[in-house]
Parts: structure tokens; sequence; C-alpha cells
């Protein structure tokens, strides 16, 4: 059995080995002051966080989402900004519930339905968004000076 609610406190450590192998999948490292930074503002208000729970309680998944103005509607968006879900725990429907629960929280703080952006390599998370939700066809840009 999963449950899904909001991170914890005390789940930190637990978090931080969840985080690094997002980065270690994503091939970045962030500075340690970064992730102390995305821990203080799971907790703010600004930042949100729901862990996935296994049956004896570990962290095995995460996703993080924050809610921001639109100009294209009166609701505030909802944008998922990292989905990650432990090796061990995958092909099990967790990243499809955690979508889910995204959702939910969106629809219940009155926001529009979440959106989110993958590395268009990650063929396995593609095939369940592409189930999920729809792709509008639209590609990031970075402004790098």
């Amino acid at each position: 059995m999963i449950e899904i609610a909001p991170l914890r406190a005390t789940e930190r450590a637990d978090w931080e080995v969840l985080w690094e192998a997002y980065q270690r999948f994503y091939a970045v490292t962030l500075p340690a002051e970064v992730t102390s930074t995305t821990w203080d503002r799971l907790f703010s208000g600004r930042v949100h966080g729901l862990g996935a729970r296994g049956a004896d309680g570990r962290l095995v998944g995460f996703t993080h989402f924050l809610y921001h103005e639109d100009t294209w509607s009166q609701s505030p968006a909802c944008y998922l900004q990292d989905l990650y879900v432990a090796p061990e725990m995958r092909s099990g429907g967790l990243g499809r519930k955690l979508v889910e629960a995204v959702a939910a929280a969106a629809h219940a703080a009155g926001a529009n339905a979440p959106y989110w952006l993958t590395h268009e390599s990650n063929t396995v998370a593609r095939r369940l968004y592409d189930r999920l939700a729809k792709n509008h066809g639209f590609l990031q840009y970075v402004f790098e000076a």
C-alpha cells in the first residue's frame, strides 16, 4: 500500500537520497546550498512537496510543485517541477498517483490543471505522461547570455 501525503520535516535524509538520485538521472550536481534552500522552500508555503511512502513508511518517491500567476487565466497555474520515483518502485503506478495527487491539490486550491516539462530523452516517464496528459507541442528555451 502506498501513502501519498505532504513531505514531513523528519524525512529530510530520505528525501535527500531520492533528490540526489534525481540529480544523477538528469546528470546535474546542485550545490548543497541549493538543496538546503529547496528543502526549506518545501515548508515555506511557496513550494509544495508530496511524498510517496511504501508499506514500511519509507519515502520512495516525491513531487514538488508550485502555483504562479497566469496571464492566460484568472486562476493560478500549477507547475509540477520535479517528480521522482525510486527505481525499485517504478512500473507500479506510483508516478501516476503522484501526478494525480498534484492535480487534486491544484483543484482544491482553485488552480488550473498541472503542467510540467521533461527531457526528450526521458522515454520511460514520457510513456506515462503521454497516457496522462496532452503534449501541446511547446518547446523550452533558456536564455543563457
